[in-house]
């Protein structure tokens, strides 16, 4: 089963420092019938800083079964347009991140602004895409760690870049 879910008011506060936009937060979503991206939307307006990154709390998590994992890309058009990347090129969420004990699996990603401009994005503007797929395990495969957290760099985003 793969459901997206917006994050906990609590958790979305803890990120962003407070409520706004939280009742806007749209779910991703496909824009074409045969297309295997959907599109993750900013959920504030924002400033990724020329030659500088910026993390972003997207408010958003989702739960998938234990064999998948969503894998994030940039949009086509922001890497084109705007000269962003991310900073990790793809970004991996396993199945096992939703709902941790760290921050409930909340999906952030981080941008790299390659331009000698500052970028403005718009709230609501589709910023990159996730691509759900499967993967599979050696025979021999014995892990048995539980995960105990995120990515560890939620109080890292750069509050002066909130606008």
């Amino acid at each position: 089963m793969i459901k997206w879910e917006k994050i906990s008011l609590e958790q979305y506060i803890n990120d962003f420092g407070n409520d706004d936009g939280y009742n806007d937060l749209k779910l991703p979503e496909r824009k074409t019938k045969c297309s295997s991206g959907y599109d993750f939307y900013c959920p504030r307006d924002l400033i990724v800083r020329a030659h500088s990154s910026l993390l972003i709390p997207t408010g958003i998590k989702v739960m998938m079964d234990d064999n998948m994992f969503l894998a994030l890309y940039i949009r086509s058009s922001m890497a084109i347009k705007n000269n962003l990347r991310l900073v990790n090129q793809v970004g991996i969420i396993d199945s096992d991140y939703y709902n941790n004990s760290d921050n409930e699996g909340h999906i952030m990603v981080c941008l790299y602004n390659d331009s000698d401009e500052d970028i403005k994005l718009k709230k609501n503007e589709r910023i990159v895409q996730g691509i759900f797929q499967k993967f599979y395990l050696t025979d021999n495969d014995n892990v048995s760690n539980i995960r105990m957290g995120g990515i560890g760099s939620t109080n890292q985003r750069g509050d002066d870049n909130y606008e």
